[in-house]
């Protein structure tokens, strides 16, 4: 295949991609922008094959039918509750194949045609390689610890040391110094202390992280493994891949830097790693509280003699899998009368846009969805606020308390509601440890069950 064919081929994957990122930014186009993306992919990898510098096909095909069945087997098997781990430990691949093509390429560099005309590696290849290296190092091991602690292998709470931030730091400025001496000095010493330390600043960064934050985390981490998509182009001299990877890396900042807005988290506190760990902290023990319990029955009956329900999804909903039983529900009411429409928090589940994802798998109408921007004001005229789990984006101590570890955090005002129905296992803490003033309210009723078999008693009973 030409030169020029092979541009563009190219060109036309790339238009492709930015158009799915265009269809994705919404649910009304987000299949089609997936389609997209998907076409795209397939053109890049089928020039990328029968480019001239393919020498090897049995290993490029063997690599793609083994990646292809094992991703079809996951992507069958997935649980909604585990695609955020799923996606951190795609991500962890990602920087992982940085770190091997920019080792591959620094052992075999006449393979890669990045040598100068005295066959030394040319100073450019030098920077790109050591970028590449430390993106991707930082992206593997700290995706690797987002994993563990989404997966549940280990405490989701913050780790913290003294002075965490102080090494965080020196380890930095060792990395940028090595990445200088290693575009003066090609010694393999440089190059693997330089890869080992920018293993271990992957882990620091988020091993402060605390669970509450966690969606920013796997936002972050989606931009970093971007930019080593990107570094990886370089290296390899290929197009498509720089650009697919500066997409990638630039939607995941803004969308990181979208969430920490809507958290009241700084941006470069997340781009540094220290954040998440005072506000994962646990508010001070308030003992036994008093709260109104109530059942299916009650909640059917106060729902269908409303005008107005805001369900309000969180993470709760999508452990029980209770997403169609929801959909079924919010149809009842509407044939009785009701009007039903959704409110969803930017960071509401454990990754962005999990609750759109839910909502569209049952295929509840994309115009009866709103973001917190939207909805938030109309809670005041609601007659019912019907929560199936969303602990921490709903507890109005964000607003009210200047002693919250979350003061600050813009939240849904379910409690303006004159009812709020509050569907959880029990009356623990959330993923943030933090206990919800919502609760313990005059106008909440505690709905305490699996969100699945609520949903459906309380079907049965409208």
């Amino acid at each position: 295949m030409s030169a020029n064919i092979t541009a563009l081929a190219y060109l036309v994957s790339s238009i492709l991609f930015i158009l799915a990122l265009r269809g994705l930014s919404s649910p009304a186009t987000s299949r089609r922008g997936n389609i997209m993306g998907m076409v795209g992919m397939a053109i890049a990898m089928i020039v990328t094959i029968l480019s001239p510098d393919v020498v090897s096909y049995e290993w490029v095909i063997g690599g793609i039918v083994l990646g292809g069945a094992i991703g079809a087997v996951i992507a069958q098997r997935i649980a909604m509750t585990a695609m955020p781990q799923l996606v951190a430990a795609f991500h962890s691949l990602v920087g992982l194949a940085a770190v091997l093509v920019a080792a591959a390429a620094f052992y075999n560099p006449d393979a890669y045609g990045i040598l100068d005309a005295s066959g030394n590696l040319t100073v450019l290849s030098r920077i790109e390689m050591s970028v590449g290296i430390v993106i991707g190092a930082i992206t593997f091991s700290g995706s690797v610890i987002a994993f563990t602690k989404l997966q549940g292998l280990v405490s989701g709470n913050p780790v913290t040391f003294p002075g965490q931030h102080m090494v965080n730091l020196a380890i930095g400025l060792v990395i940028l110094a090595l990445v200088i001496w290693f575009c003066v000095d090609l010694d393999p010493r440089i190059f693997w202390a330089m890869t080992a330390l920018a293993f271990i600043i992957g882990f620091l960064i988020i091993i402060p992280i605390g669970g509450a934050d966690m969606p920013v985390v796997v936002s972050m981490l989606n931009s970093y493994s971007g930019w080593a998509a990107a570094g990886i182009g370089f290296t390899l001299e290929n197009t498509a891949l720089i650009i697919v990877g500066a997409l990638v890396g630039s939607s995941g900042a803004i969308l990181s830097y979208i969430m920490c807005k809507a958290m009241n988290r700084s941006f470069f506190s997340v781009i540094l790693g220290g954040f998440g760990g005072d506000a994962a902290v646990a508010g001070p023990d308030k003992g036994d509280r008093p709260h109104k319990a109530g059942s299916a029955d009650d909640a059917a009956f106060i729902m269908k003699n409303a005008g107005k329900v805001i369900i309000v999804p969180g993470y709760g909903l999508a452990v029980a899998q209770a997403q169609h039983a929801l959909r079924e529900m919010g149809d009842l009411l509407k044939e009785a009368g009701v009007d039903v429409v959704y409110a969803i928090h930017p960071v509401a589940g454990r990754m962005p846009g999990h609750m759109n994802v839910l909502l569209a798998e049952a295929n509840v109408p994309y115009d009866e969805v709103f973001e917190l921007e939207e909805i938030n004001s109309d809670f005041a005229t609601a007659d019912v606020a019907f929560v199936v789990g969303a602990n921490d984006v709903t507890n109005p101590a964000a607003r009210d308390d200047p002693q919250s570890p979350i003061y600050g955090m813009p939240i849904l005002d379910v409690d303006k509601a004159q009812t709020v129905l509050f569907v959880k296992r029990s009356m623990s803490a959330g993923y943030a440890g933090i206990d919800n003033d919502l609760f313990y309210k005059d106008n909440t009723m505690m709905l305490l069950s699996d969100a699945k078999k609520m949903v459906e008693e309380i079907s049965r009973s409208l």
